[in-house]
């Protein structure tokens, strides 16, 4: 996990707005890492990576559905992983972090950092949304 305060969530005018104490009210510590500072939770902790019920995954920020769980696989990786999203529900930006050049994903109501996306996912899209699981919320259908 970075430091907290070191990286903020994604930058931009976001619909849904909070000060950073509504957020730490709102969020328990370790979501608040992920989604307004870039964490990142430690792979396979994660109770959503067993998630195999029909419904929809939510921002753990600001309820904005995300995933549809038919679009979730087991990406061996230890974070719930995704093949696409739904329409319009995220953003990215270039993460250059980690000596190297990533996409980072983001909730596009709140701006909370979600993931990255990488194209080594299966078919049909060829891509992994590797989420972080405190990121996230689960509605079964």
């Amino acid at each position: 996990m970075r430091p907290m305060g070191a990286i903020q969530a994604a930058e931009g005018d976001f619909p849904f707005k909070l000060t950073d104490d509504e957020w730490k009210a709102r969020l328990d510590p370790a979501a608040y890492d992920v989604l307004r500072h870039e964490g990142t939770e430690r792979p396979f902790t994660s109770p959503l990576n067993d998630e195999k019920r029909a419904g929809t995954f939510l921002c753990a920020g600001c309820d904005q559905p995300l995933f549809a769980s038919e679009t979730k696989y087991d990406s061996g990786t230890g974070w719930p992983s995704f093949y696409t999203f739904i329409d319009g529900a995220l953003g990215t930006s270039v993460d250059n972090t980690l000596f190297m050049q990533r996409v980072e994903v983001h909730c596009s109501n709140c701006g909370g950092h979600q993931g990255h996306v990488f194209e080594d996912g299966p078919q049909p899209t060829g891509l992994r949304y590797c989420i972080n699981g405190v990121a996230l919320k689960f509605v079964a259908a």
